[in-house]
């Protein structure tokens, strides 16, 4: 009180997760006395990408720090929350805030949600949660901040022996895992059954501007690509777009045999793409567009990644692309989602990320 400190971040274990519920009330009443907010105890800490605010306690060598972005991640566990953001910042994903929480004493998921929701740098908000302490509370906020921007959740302990591991790890209460899923539905939460569920949808709903609806066209050089991609539309319940008269006109003068996959075959050039995209870009009866370029068939120059962020940068619809390989690919990969064009690895994954972005823009 004499040096006038509202906030503390308590990294500090051995409170209520170990049983030592006595040195809890001891805090929490020294908190309460002083009105001081605390993020912790038994937390990781946090880090601003932006302003560079960092009290994450693993050093850098050990934990990279991510770049810029619009994902912010609140995660109640510091183990998951240091291993993800390792993960994902070796993968390229751009952060804003990362905040671990760990017992939330007296600040909570929903308090962190509420301050996101109004926090500019902000596009996507990312939550990894054991249990929640005031589910009335938290339906509310989810619920107003939601409309504003998308929330992404994972609950960890969905089965009995989960939820045993959560009351030696944060001392939170578990509760049914339907229970929660049907709370997060209400709440308009994108629901994630896994952490690499959760940055692949994050990906598409900070990158994507909204879809008009859920027709899709696909472009490919691959022909068992385009197969694969339409199992995955009739599976997620999206529908294949069909191309107007016009646009069929401007696909027979590239003498395409079929419509929706759009077939490039495996000598597509760049040019043949450019035009592809143009005639889907154009067509009021496409909403997104599912890319896939095999960067290893020869004709497919790297002027290709130019094409689609010129396509993208006119913000008419969705762009996803789908491209799989190694070491070439991946420098393709990075510098497309470098320009804001979401990349997934398999037509599956794409599609059903897709599912996700026209859900929540469906009920926002």
């Amino acid at each position: 009180s004499k040096k006038k400190i509202k906030d503390v971040i308590i990294v500090t274990s051995g409170f209520k997760e170990e049983g030592n519920y006595k040195l809890d009330k001891k805090l929490e009443q020294l908190l309460k006395k002083y009105k001081i907010r605390c993020i912790g105890p038994n937390c990781l800490g946090c880090f601003d990408a932006h302003t560079k605010l960092d009290s994450l306690f693993l050093p850098r060598y050990r934990l990279s720090r991510p770049k810029e972005g619009g994902i912010s991640f609140v995660c109640q566990s510091g183990a998951v929350g240091s291993a993800i953001l390792d993960l994902a910042t070796e993968q390229g994903y751009g952060f804003s805030k990362f905040i671990s929480y760990g017992n939330a004493m007296n600040i909570d998921e929903s308090d962190l949600i509420e301050y996101l929701g109004k926090d500019e740098k902000t596009k996507v908000i990312c939550l990894y949660v054991e249990g929640i302490r005031d589910g009335k509370k938290f339906m509310k906020i989810a619920s107003k901040v939601s409309k504003k921007k998308p929330i992404i959740a994972i609950k960890g302990g969905t089965t009995e022996q989960g939820a045993k591991a959560i009351m030696s790890h944060t001392g939170a209460l578990a509760g049914s895992a339907d229970i929660y899923h049907g709370a997060f539905r209400q709440c308009n939460i994108v629901i994630a059954d896994t952490l690499g569920d959760m940055f692949r949808f994050a990906k598409i709903l900070e990158k994507c501007t909204m879809p008009k609806g859920k027709r899709i066209q696909v472009i490919t050089n691959g022909g068992g690509y385009g197969i694969l991609s339409s199992d995955a539309i009739v599976k997620n319940d999206l529908q294949f777009a069909k191309l107007s008269k016009e646009s069929l006109k401007l696909v027979k003068k590239l003498n395409l045999k079929t419509e929706n996959p759009l077939d490039l075959l495996g000598d597509a050039t760049t040019q043949k793409y450019k035009a592809a995209l143009d005639i889907a870009m154009n067509d009021i009866s496409v909403d997104i567009i599912l890319l896939i370029v095999l960067y290893q068939t020869p004709l497919v120059t790297t002027d290709i990644v130019d094409v689609i962020i010129e396509a993208n940068d006119l913000k008419k619809k969705p762009i996803i692309v789908v491209s799989t390989g190694g070491e070439f690919t991946e420098l393709l990969r990075k510098n497309v989602e470098a320009n804001n064009v979401p990349c997934y690895t398999f037509p599956e994954e794409a599609v059903e990320a897709i599912k996700k972005l026209v859900e929540y823009h469906q009920k926002a």
